[in-house]
């Protein structure tokens, strides 16, 4: 597995977008990605992760959570095999509307390792990040849940307290802060604050023009890397 290209940005749909509403925000973000050094994920429902890798090509298309099981028998689960069969690259795992006990997030992880699928793993706070660091996931997303899609953004001492306590246990994990992010204006606040990466839902598929939006959150990424040179 190749190393991210930071600071990245998650395009993240959630349940909002689905089948070609979804796949034209898609391939708006797969261009505006084209000509950036940074990466930029798209997750995507189950059923629609496969129309969206096999029509993008600049994208690290992201499953937005999977279980433990292997192939064989089991009703209703997501098999790591299917997903990287399927053309996703990366998973998010521990989110707060999906949350895993501590014994099957490292089971999940170990699945995600074994099929090249980098992993984003969600906290909420810093002894949970913490606590989470020690797994050494690819990237810790750290979000208090209550910020979760209010438009507000974590407060500066959070960003400074979660990103000092996971980088003390581990320098490599790549940091994401992305509670509350809802313009570009909060996307520069954030990689300049020192986050590896940020994200962004309801600030993009609420907005007048997601693809917009879109290009305009990446643009900020650009800005403040040329503002921290």
């Amino acid at each position: 597995m190749r190393k991210i290209r930071t600071p990245f940005f998650m395009v993240n749909p959630k349940s909002y977008l689905y089948g070609e509403r979804l796949l034209k925000l898609a391939k708006a973000a797969d261009e505006f990605a084209k000509d950036k050094d940074f990466d930029v994920f798209f997750t995507a429902p189950f059923v629609d992760l496969r129309m969206i890798a096999e029509n993008t090509s600049n994208l690290i298309v992201t499953a937005q959570h999977m279980d433990s099981l292997k192939t064989g028998r089991g009703m209703g689960y997501i098999v790591p095999e299917a997903l990287a069969e399927a053309g996703v690259k990366a998973v998010f795992l521990n989110h707060a509307e999906h949350s895993l006990k501590v014994c099957e997030l490292v089971k999940v992880m170990q699945r995600a390792k074994e099929n090249g699928i980098y992993t984003v793993v969600c906290a909420d706070s810093v002894k949970e990040a913490q606590a989470i660091a020690m797994l050494k996931p690819d990237i810790l997303l750290c979000e208090p849940t209550e910020l979760i899609g209010t438009g507000n953004v974590s407060d500066k001492s959070y960003i400074e307290a979660t990103n000092n306590a996971i980088r003390s246990i581990d320098p490599e994990i790549l940091i994401m802060q992305a509670a509350g992010i809802s313009t570009g204006k909060d996307v520069y606040a954030t990689i300049i604050s020192g986050a590896d990466g940020t994200g962004c839902t309801s600030g993009i598929v609420c907005a007048d023009d997601p693809e917009g939006m879109v290009k305009e959150m990446l643009d900020a990424i650009v800005q403040a890397v040329k503002d921290k040179a």
